[in-house]
């Protein structure tokens, strides 16, 4: 079975950096297009950034410049840098697959 969990969520303040990571299992993240998506109280879940089997990757018009989405395939794991974080970035982030599975989110929240 196919598991995603995420880590590496916290309470930062503005302009600091966190990094999330997710670890696969039961699939091969660079044989997978892969991403995150973040969804705040009141609001829908938005794709932040994917990744695609060839290494291109995309990203939300908000996070361009601040975010950067990566893998690494020998721990089968898949990052998002999240650098210069606004309050606006905060929200529970899920790692996702193509074939739509989901990770159970972490919490990010940015505040002073």
């Amino acid at each position: 079975q196919v598991q995603l969990v995420e880590s590496g969520g916290g309470l930062v303040q503005p302009g600091e950096s966190l990094r999330l990571s997710c670890a696969a299992s039961g699939t091969i993240v660079n044989r997978s297009t892969m991403g995150w998506y973040r969804q705040a109280p009141g609001t829908e879940r938005e794709l932040v950034a994917t990744i695609h089997v060839s290494g291109i990757t995309t990203y939300a018009d908000s996070v361009k410049g601040r975010f950067t989405i990566s893998r690494d395939n020998a721990k089968n794991t898949v990052y998002l840098q999240m650098n210069n974080l606004k309050p606006d970035d905060t929200a529970v982030y899920y790692c996702w697959k193509a074939g739509n599975y989901w990770g159970q989110g972490t919490q990010v929240t940015v505040s002073s």
